[in-house]
């Protein structure tokens, strides 16, 4: 079994397989973490406690993980549909899970943009 993101907090510990983990969202100052399993866990960490700790541990070539806006941290290699007009991002391995996500329309427009960028390069 390859490595796992390991979240703690004052009450439990969860260990999650990078390539697993589909989204992070911001609720307050929780953080809900959503699998490919469609398993939802509250973590007692605001979300930029959760970004930092995903930088502390990813290695230099997983840069699968974009902050989106205030409120979410997406896995990029799940990301399926943006359309910063209406507000909707999904996100999905074209198997076994689809989820829909939303989120500005200037933090779509700036992700839409950045992959379009990568595409290319």
């Amino acid at each position: 079994m390859g490595r796992r993101f390991v979240f703690s907090t004052s009450t439990e510990l969860v260990r999650v397989p990078p390539e697993t983990l589909v989204y992070i969202s911001a609720d307050g100052n929780y953080s809900v973490v959503v699998t490919a399993d469609g398993e939802r866990l509250l973590l007692t960490m605001q979300l930029g406690q959760m970004e930092r700790r995903i930088g502390d541990m990813a290695d230099s070539s997983e840069h699968r993980f974009i902050r989106i806006g205030k409120s979410l941290i997406v896995n990029r290699d799940y990301i399926a549909l943006i359309n910063p007009v209406r507000q909707r991002l999904i996100l999905s391995d074209c198997r076994t899970f689809r989820h829909e996500v939303s989120a500005s329309k200037e933090a779509l427009k700036a992700l839409k943009d950045l992959l379009e960028k990568e595409a290319i390069q």
